[in-house]
């Protein structure tokens, strides 16, 4: 995975500070909790690769473990086992683990927590997340461009928020090719099942889906498309590897950067709870390379990409309409505002679907 020079930039300045107040500062103990196994190749799997770049950052000054493939309903045992057994900081790393965080939190008030993709916070629960609805929107122009039979697909975790803004930004950048394009979406109400996310995607083969894309950990609805033919997208990693001929890119997640900023924040007395939200711009979401399709989408693709990265392109540019036809309120400058994008909790115009409650 490409870290970008974030990372470089920050190792270049703990490898300055070593000699002063860093090196001042005891070691510390470093935990992560995963909703999936680290061996899924999406979700949990980068989230581990920024387990791995804390242990290359500060070497033998830290230690860290992991657990793996955790409940939402079995989360706060966990985390408190980790509470309890002298870890530093803790960082939970799925939407459920929210209140279970935060419950844990309370009764120990003089550990950190990081929360991923929650928008709750204390004085030691910190939040952070990625802007992962831009890449959507170059994906959705993609698939667009790619599709022969004008239908594409969706696969669907669960209806909260961040998987409902990332499927509009997915049709809105469809649209923004083809008017006329058909999204079918299949929800799974699972993070990490492979057989109940590659049943998913072969439902919508059979719907004369063509170009399938997921917010689902696992590769196998991009291998269930190759298995067809068809063609898809990574989620959360690279999954080229899985199906070479069908992948045309990957929404990547660098959380590398972040937890080597955070961990080092811990080190030298500087942490606090702050709200994190990063995007292309920072790399926190990091397109894999363009393949598997014409120069000129290939072209056009990369020229998305740098119009959000610098802010000329944003993917809820103003007018947005929901389902039914009416015109939703422009909080933001032009477009929606962040709060608008992080509580969706409806379909633009053109899904022809019914939201989950």
């Amino acid at each position: 995975m490409k870290t970008g020079t974030s990372l470089i930039a920050a190792l270049a300045a703990l490898a300055f500070g070593a000699t002063g107040a860093l090196a001042q500062q005891d070691t510390a103990r470093v935990g992560f909790i995963y909703v999936g196994p680290v061996g899924d190749h999406g979700w949990s799997y980068q989230h581990d690769q920024g387990r791995q770049a804390v242990e290359a950052a500060f070497g033998d000054r830290v230690e860290t473990t992991f657990v793996e493939s955790v409940p939402e309903s079995d989360a706060e045992r966990a985390i408190e086992q980790l509470a309890r057994t002298g870890h530093d900081i803790i960082f939970t790393t799925s939407f459920g683990f929210m209140e279970p965080t935060l419950a844990v939190a309370e009764r120990y008030p003089d550990v950190k927590f990081e929360h991923a993709t929650g928008y709750k916070r204390a004085d030691n629960v910190a939040t952070y997340a990625a802007k992962f609805h831009e890449g959507r929107y170059i994906i959705g122009q993609i698939a667009a461009e790619m599709s022969e039979t004008g239908v594409i697909g969706y696969v669907g975790a669960f209806p909260i928020p961040e998987v409902i803004a990332g499927i509009n930004a997915f049709m809105l950048g469809a649209q923004s090719i083809n008017p006329d394009i058909e999204l079918r979406v299949v929800w799974v109400n699972s993070w990490y099942d492979p057989a109940r996310e590659a049943d998913a995607a072969t439902a919508l083969l059979d719907q004369g889906v063509d170009v399938i894309t997921q917010h689902t950990d696992s590769p196998a609805p991009l291998q269930a498309a190759a298995d067809r033919g068809a063609l898809g997208f990574g989620q959360a990693s690279d999954m080229e590897r899985f199906a070479p001929e069908a992948q045309l890119t990957a929404i990547v997640d660098n959380w590398n950067d972040y937890y080597v900023e955070r961990v080092g924040m811990v080190l030298d007395g500087t942490w606090e709870s702050t709200d994190v939200w990063g995007g292309i711009d920072t790399d926190m979401v990091h397109m894999s390379d363009y393949k598997n399709m014409p120069d000129e989408v290939k072209t056009q693709a990369e020229a998305t990409e740098a119009a959000i990265a610098s802010g000329e392109l944003h993917p809820f540019t103003c007018p947005v309409f929901a389902q039914d036809g009416s015109e939703v309120p422009c909080e933001g400058d032009g477009v929606l505002s962040d709060a608008q994008i992080l509580g969706m909790n409806f379909y633009v115009q053109g899904i022809d679907a019914q939201l989950p409650n």
